[in-house]
């Protein structure tokens, strides 16, 4: 089996979204997915990649993640030659459960869960996305935008949210409320009005429904150290499952510092990338949590590393979602056949809109668990005539 062609696809509605296709000279495809900065993504992959692709095994999955990841530019990063890496290794991944005719995480070695607790991310339908339609009549009174708009939620109705989280069966949430107030100060201090209002929707929730929920919060790291340590302080109070990204993720040391003074276990990153910059920070014992991103990290191959990695520190791993519905489906096969896995991360609004006309099969989410995927490969596949939309850009380059 040789590869003879790597596709790529995006939608002009969905900028921050681009899939890559390994066709292989049997017939067999593999689909894989990353996130933002596509334009690049798509140039590095045609200019860089598929030179180095065509006409190799698809089955050489280590041999062809060194060579894309691991090459002389752009290791260790989370930028383009990385995140273009990760969309083909996860392809790659999918392509090797046809070949099988089994899932991803049958490949991966096999369940070690049934199921996976899930947690909602309460951002809303636009999210990341600013070009998706706002499809949904707002409500009289609210500036949200459909039922699901839980960004809006978390800041109007923080209590109502919680509670409609509990009704689907949810027992986890994140919030990031202090984003809005790290940029009137560019995240270098945190008056005591700031505190407070980005403390009240932690008050909300805690009045309407005890510690039936788990809360975390997100920082993306966008505040300094002495901001961070001063939020962590009063945030305790509200029992934080953990505090995400609380700072910049590049120093070690200064994480370590804040995990040792906040008294919060901090989750991180998201931002990262291979296995070199995760090993630093679980070393340095600066991480409670290993959250990674596979279209960000190096694909299922180097994620996979990753959480072996963290199992050996004797730290969970919760996978990252919050861009498109081939990385979730990844990453849900990852976190399935991760021992340490605790979580996989989901929007609800992003399951209920949109995600639903990008693929033809998306995780069954029910009482805040996911099932395993069946069907070989990921599971899943890009949406009936998605290529021939009028908004699609598809680039093709051959053996």
């Amino acid at each position: 089996m040789r590869i003879t062609s790597i596709e790529t696809i995006r939608l002009e509605k969905f900028p921050n979204l681009i899939w890559v296709e390994v066709h292989t000279d049997e017939g067999l495809v593999g689909l894989g997915e990353t996130f933002r900065g596509v334009q690049a993504i798509e140039s590095q992959i045609h200019s860089i990649c598929a030179p180095l692709l065509l006409g190799k095994s698809p089955l050489e999955i280590e041999r062809l993640s060194k060579t894309l990841l691991r090459g002389y530019l752009g290791f260790n990063g989370s930028g383009v030659e990385t995140r273009a890496a990760s969309a083909i290794d996860i392809a790659l991944w999918d392509l090797f459960g046809k070949v099988a005719g089994q899932p991803v995480y049958q490949m991966l070695g096999g369940l070690c869960h049934d199921r996976m607790r899930s947690y909602n991310t309460c951002a809303g339908y636009h999210y990341n996305n600013h070009s998706v339609e706002r499809r949904l009549v707002a409500k009289s009174g609210s500036s949200a935008v459909g039922h699901y708009d839980d960004q809006v939620a978390f800041t109007e109705n923080a209590g109502e949210l919680a509670l409609s989280l509990l009704d689907e069966g949810f027992t986890a949430m994140k919030i990031w409320p202090f984003d809005g107030l790290a940029t009137e100060t560019d995240g270098q201090f945190v008056s005591a009005a700031q505190m407070r209002q980005g403390l009240e929707p932690f008050e909300k929730i805690r009045r309407a429904v005890g510690n039936k929920i788990e809360l975390m919060c997100e920082f993306h790291s966008m505040w300094n150290l002495t901001s961070a340590i001063a939020i962590a302080k009063e945030l305790r109070q509200y029992s934080p499952y953990w505090a995400e990204d609380p700072i910049k993720m590049d120093s070690v040391q200064a994480l370590a510092d804040y995990r040792r003074q906040s008294g919060i276990p901090v989750c991180g990153s998201e931002t990262l990338a291979t296995r070199g910059a995760f090993r630093d920070l679980l070393a340095a014992d600066a991480l409670d949590f290993v959250m990674l991103d596979l279209s960000w990290c190096g694909g299922i191959s180097e994620g996979k590393k990753i959480a072996t990695m963290a199992e050996a520190y004797q730290k969970p791993v919760a996978p990252h979602d919050c861009t498109g519905p081939v990385v979730l489906m990844a990453s849900l096969h990852l976190a399935l056949s991760s021992p340490n896995a605790i979580f996989q991360e989901v929007v609800r609004a992003f399951l209920s809109t949109f995600y639903r006309e990008l693929v033809t099969t998306l995780p069954v989410l029910s009482h805040g668990y996911l099932s395993p995927p069946v069907g070989p490969g990921l599971g899943t596949e890009l949406a009936p005539g998605l290529k021939r939309r009028s908004d699609s850009i598809v680039r093709v380059s051959n053996l």
